[in-house]
C-alpha cells in the first residue's frame, strides 16, 4: 500500500506540474457532472410530487422552477461531458509526453551497457515503456473518475438515508464484496502482467524481425518466415491463455457480488412500492429511491472497478519509478577530475573482466600500454577479448579487477561524457541511421551545424563523390523505411555495405582532434581497391594521433606502430611487426598463413583466356 501511495503521489505531482489548468478543469467538470444525477433525481421528485399532490387545485402551479431546473440540468448534461473530455485529452497528452521524456532521460543517463544486456532489466524496461506513457494519464483519469463517482454515490446515499437509513446501510454492505473482489482481481492482474512480459517482448521481437528489411533477405532465402510466425503465435498463445484464465476467474468472482446486489435492489424496490401503497412514501420518493439504489450500486461497482484499475496501473507504474530511481550504474570515483588531453598514454594494469559472476573471465590480468601519439593494433581469435577491451576503454563497463589509466589517472575519476568527448570510434557493428546522408555524418559531432565539416569528413573517408552523386546529394535519405518528406512520395536510397562503411568512417572523422581514435575492422566491408584507398586515408588521418586498431587482416595491422596479440583473454605477444615476426610466435604463424593464402590464390589462378576465346 505504501508503494501504491508513493506512486499515486508521484503521478499527481506530475499532473500538477505539467498541466495544472487542465487538471483543475477536469476536477471542476467532474464535480459538476457528479452533482447532476442527484440534482435531477430531486428535481424530478419535486415535479412528480407536485403533479400527484391531492391538494393541488392546479397541478402545474409552483412547478416552473423545478422544470426549468430539469431543463438546465439536461443542457448541462449534454455540454459538460464534452468539456470534461476536452480537459481530459489535454491533461492526458501533457502527462504522457512528460512521463515519456522522463523515462528516456533516465534510460539515457545509464553510463554503460550493462542494463541493455540484462534480460531481467530489459523486461522491466519494457514494462516501464509500456506503462510509463499510458499509466500516468490512466491513473489521473481513474482518480478523477473515482472522485466523480464517489460524489454522485455520496449524494444518492444521503438521498437513500433520508428515505430509509436501514436500507441505505444494507445497500452499502451489499456492495462491499464487489469492492473487495475488484481489488483482489487487480493484484492478480498485476501478477499476470509481470509473468507475461517476457513473452510479449519476444513476440514483439518476432514481429519486428518479420517486417525488417535487413532480415528480409535471409528470411526469404532460408524460408524462415513461417518459422518465426509460428514462434510469434506460440508466445501470443501463452499471453492469451494467461489473460483468458484471468478473465474466467474475474467472471466467477464477480458473479456472486453482482447477484447479492441485484437481490438487495429487488427487495428494496418491493419495499418502496409497498410503502408508497400504504401512503408512507410519495411517488417522488419512489422515483428518488429507485434512482438512488441503481446509482449507489452502479456507482460503487464503477468506483471499485476504477480504483482497482488504478491500483493495477499504480503497481505497474512502480516499474517505471524503479527505472527512474535506478542509481548510476558506473559512478564517478571521488575525487572527480577533469579528463585532460592525452599527453603520455593509456595503460591497462592487471585488468580482469567478466560480464557477471555466472560468466567466464573474458580478460585475465591484461597489462598493456598505448603510448600517446602512436598506434596499437589488437589482433587475435574471435572471443579473445578485443571488443571487450574497447568497451573498457570507452567505459561502457568497469574492470572487475585492475584499472584503466589515462595519463596515470584511473578513468573512473573522469566524467564519462568528458572522457568520451576525447575519443572517436568506428565500430564493426556501426549504426545505419534512417536519416539523410548529411545527418548520418553530422551525428559524429552534433554541435557542428555548418555543412563544411560534414563535407570535409566525407572527403577524408572517401565518401564525398559517392554522396554528391545521390539524387539529392547530401540531403538524400539513406533509407527506404521512411519517406524523406511525408508530403512527397519520393523514396530514399539504400547504400551497399562498403558505402555505409565510408559513411561510418566519415561520422568518426567529424571529431577533428580526438585524443584517441578507435577503428574496429574499419575496412571489413570494402573491396580490395576501396580498402587500399581507405587505408591510405586512415594512415594520413591518424598520423601523429593515438590510435587503436582492431583487425583480422594482419596486413592492415602491420601498419600500426605496435601490435598486441590477445589469446584467451591475455596478451600473448606484444611488439612491432618486425619484432613479432622475428620472435616466430603465433603472430608470425598467422601472418604467414594469411600471406600464403593470397600467394596460393595468385599461383593457382587460371591464365587469362586468349582474346579470341573471350565470351
Amino acid at each position: 500500500m505504501r508503494r501504491h501511495l508513493a506512486a499515486l503521489g508521484a503521478v499527481l505531482r506530475l499532473a500538477v506540474r505539467t498541466a495544472p489548468a487542465a487538471l483543475l478543469g477536469c476536477l471542476l467538470a467532474a464535480a459538476a457532472v457528479a452533482a447532476l444525477p442527484v440534482a435531477v433525481a430531486w428535481l424530478m421528485k419535486t415535479v412528480l410530487d407536485g403533479l400527484t399532490a391531492p391538494a393541488a387545485t392546479s397541478p402545474g402551479t409552483g412547478l416552473l422552477l423545478p422544470v426549468a431546473g430539469l431543463a438546465a440540468a439536461g443542457t448541462a448534461a449534454a455540454v459538460l461531458p464534452h468539456v470534461e473530455q476536452l480537459m481530459r485529452g489535454e491533461l492526458s497528452r501533457r502527462i504522457a509526453v512528460e512521463a515519456q521524456d522522463r523515462l528516456y532521460a533516465a534510460v539515457n543517463s545509464s553510463v554503460g551497457l550493462g542494463r541493455f544486456e540484462d534480460p531481467a532489466l530489459l523486461d522491466r524496461l519494457r514494462l516501464a515503456q509500456q506503462c510509463g506513457q499510458e499509466a500516468p494519464p490512466q491513473i489521473v483519469m481513474g482518480a478523477v473518475g473515482v472522485l466523480r463517482t464517489a460524489l454522485t454515490t455520496a449524494g444518492f446515499i444521503a438521498s437513500l438515508a433520508a428515505i430509509s437509513p436501514a436500507l441505505a446501510l444494507l445497500v452499502l454492505l451489499a456492495s462491499a464484496p464487489a469492492l473487495a473482489t475488484e481489488f483482489r482481481l487487480s493484484r492478480a492482474w498485476v501478477g499476470t502482467a509481470l509473468r507475461i512480459t517476457p513473452y510479449e517482448r519476444r513476440e514483439m521481437f518476432y514481429g519486428q524481425l518479420l517486417g525488417d528489411v535487413q532480415a528480409a533477405k535471409e528470411l526469404r532465402l532460408f524460408g524462415l518466415g513461417t518459422h518465426f510466425r509460428t514462434r510469434m503465435r506460440a508466445d501470443r498463445a501463452v499471453v492469451d491463455a494467461a489473460n483468458r484464465r484471468m478473465e474466467r476467474r474475474a467472471a466467477l468472482l464477480q458473479g456472486a457480488p453482482a447477484l447479492v446486489s441485484a437481490a438487495v435492489a429487488a427487495a428494496g424496490l418491493v419495499w418502496a412500492v409497498r410503502a408508497a401503497a400504504r401512503g408512507e412514501l410519495s411517488v417522488g420518493d419512489v422515483s428518488v429511491f429507485v434512482a438512488a439504489v441503481a446509482a449507489v450500486q452502479g456507482g460503487i461497482g464503477t468506483a471499485a472497478a476504477l480504483a482497482a484499475l488504478a491500483q493495477q496501473k499504480l503497481a505497474l507504474f512502480g516499474q517505471y519509478l524503479d527505472v527512474l530511481a535506478d542509481p548510476v550504474d558506473l559512478p564517478t570515483l571521488e575525487p572527480a577530475r577533469q579528463a585532460p588531453p592525452l599527453q603520455h598514454g593509456i595503460e591497462l594494469r592487471d585488468v580482469w573482466f567478466r560480464y557477471s559472476d555466472q560468466h567466464d573471465w573474458v580478460l585475465r590480468g591484461v597489462d598493456l600500454t598505448l603510448p600517446a601519439g602512436r598506434s596499437l593494433a589488437l589482433v587475435g581469435d574471435n572471443g579473445a577479448g578485443k571488443s571487450t577491451l574497447v568497451k573498457l576503454l570507452l567505459r561502457f563497463y568497469d574492470p572487475t579487477r585492475g584499472t584503466v589509466l589515462w595519463d596515470g589517472t584511473d578513468i573512473r575519476h573522469f566524467d564519462p561524457d568528458e572522457l568520451r568527448a576525447r575519443i572517436s570510434a568506428v565500430f564493426q557493428d556501426f549504426m545505419r541511421y534512417d536519416l539523410t546522408a548529411a545527418e548520418n555524418i553530422a551525428l559524429g559531432d552534433i554541435r557542428a551545424t555548418d555543412p563544411g565539416p560534414v563535407r570535409q569528413a566525407a572527403a577524408e573517408a572517401g565518401a564525398d563523390r559517392l554522396l554528391q552523386a545521390l539524387p539529392h546529394g547530401y540531403d538524400t535519405m539513406l533509407s527506404r523505411s521512411f519517406l524523406q518528406d511525408p508530403d512527397n512520395p519520393e523514396e530514399g536510397v539504400e547504400l551497399s555495405g562498403g558505402q555505409w562503411q565510408r559513411v561510418a568512417l566519415a561520422r568518426a572523422m567529424m571529431r577533428r582532434q580526438p585524443d584517441l581514435l578507435i577503428l574496429d575492422e574499419p575496412t571489413a566491408g570494402l573491396d580490395p581497391a576501396a580498402e587500399h584507398e581507405v587505408q591510405q586515408l586512415l594512415r594520413r588521418h591518424r598520423h601523429g594521433r593515438t590510435g587503436l586498431l582492431i583487425s583480422h587482416r594482419l596486413g592492415t595491422a602491420r601498419e600500426a606502430d605496435l601490435i598486441a596479440v590477445l589469446r584467451n583473454g591475455t596478451v600473448a605477444e606484444h611488439g612491432t611487426h618486425a619484432e613479432l615476426i622475428a620472435a616466430d610466435g603465433r603472430y608470425a604463424r598467422l601472418f604467414r598463413q594469411q600471406a600464403e593464402g593470397y600467394t596460393d590464390s595468385e599461383a593457382t589462378a587460371p591464365d587469362p583466356a586468349p582474346a579470341g576465346n573471350a565470351r
